[in-house]
């Protein structure tokens, strides 16, 4: 049974932060619309901002579905689960906002994330909970953790900025059903574009 907290307290904060990988959660409005689960890794690309706030840093990907879910309506959960040490599954459910690169925001929480110092950052998605829980994840499997991949990273390190931008507006400009996801002129000028 899930335990609800009032908080992301130190004890929270301290499981979050050590996980090298988290799962996004979002969905359309549309009934029809297709729901998504996103895994989200590489250490470095999310921060507690305090008892009831987080942010990650959105890279790059084949698909866009969370930031059109959240443009279209906000609602997210976030979780974490322990595939080492004890059992325990942690869920944010909340609101999410988008900050694209032209925000005037942006500056203020780049620097949050140790790993936006690789190419292929695409947004900061911000998150207020409405709700914090833990429950058991008795079942949940014993996986070991090697490493983060850098595959990611190596293949926009060895592309100009151009390049990302078109991949972003083939890709990345409206979700499966539609909506619009990435607004692509927010990351001309703005896609770091240095070659690893």
């Amino acid at each position: 049974m899930a335990t609800v907290h009032e908080v992301i307290d130190a004890k929270l904060r301290t499981f979050i932060e050590a996980q090298p990988l988290f799962f996004v959660a979002t969905a359309p409005l549309a009934a029809d619309g297709h729901v998504n689960l996103s895994p989200k890794g590489t250490l470095g690309s999310l921060a507690v901002l305090g008892p009831d706030r987080l942010a990650y840093l959105d890279l790059t990907g084949s698909g866009a579905e969370s930031l059109a879910h959240l443009r279209e309506n906000g609602r997210i959960t976030v979780m974490w689960v322990a595939f080492e040490g004890p059992p325990n599954i942690v869920r944010v459910h909340g609101t999410g906002e988008v900050l694209w690169h032209d925000d005037p925001r942006w500056d203020e929480y780049i620097g949050l994330f140790p790993a936006a110092a690789d190419p292929g950052a695409r947004a900061i998605v911000l998150v207020q909970a409405t709700r914090i829980s833990d429950s058991c994840g008795y079942a949940v499997p014993f996986m070991e953790y090697k490493g983060d991949r850098r595959l990611l990273a190596e293949y926009f390190g060895r592309r100009d900025e151009e390049f990302h931008v078109d991949y972003v507006a083939r890709k990345n400009a409206t979700s499966i059903d539609g909506l619009p996801a990435v607004p692509v002129e927010t990351l001309r000028g703005q896609v770091k574009s240095e070659r690893l």
